[in-house]
C-alpha cells in the first residue's frame, strides 16, 4: 500500500465543529485532520490505500456517511500521484 495526501473540500461549510470531527473519527477518518480559512473547511487526509481513485473513493464515502457534502479534492502541486520508475 501506498499513502496519497489530499483535502476533501466541504461544500457550504465555514468550519468542522467538535461534534462534527468526532463524527468524522468514528466512521473511520482517523487519517484526516479538519481545517478551516476564510469561511472554508477542509479535511487534510494521509490515507494508505492501494491506489489514489481507492484513497479518495473511501474517504469521500466516510464523509458523506456523517453528512457533510464535498464541494471538491484537492492535491498537493508537490503529491506524486505518477512517478516513472
Amino acid at each position: 500500500m501506498k499513502s496519497y495526501e489530499f483535502d476533501v473540500v466541504l461544500k457550504d461549510a465555514a468550519e468542522v465543529t467538535d461534534e462534527q470531527a468526532d463524527a468524522l473519527f468514528a466512521a473511520g477518518c482517523d487519517d484526516g485532520t479538519p481545517a478551516s480559512c476564510n469561511g472554508s473547511a477542509w479535511i487534510h487526509f494521509d490515507r494508505d490505500a492501494a491506489s489514489l481513485e481507492e484513497a479518495i473513493r473511501s474517504a469521500v464515502a466516510q464523509v458523506r456517511a456523517v453528512g457533510l457534502s464535498v464541494a471538491k479534492i484537492e492535491l498537493n502541486a508537490g503529491s506524486a500521484v505518477f512517478q516513472e520508475a
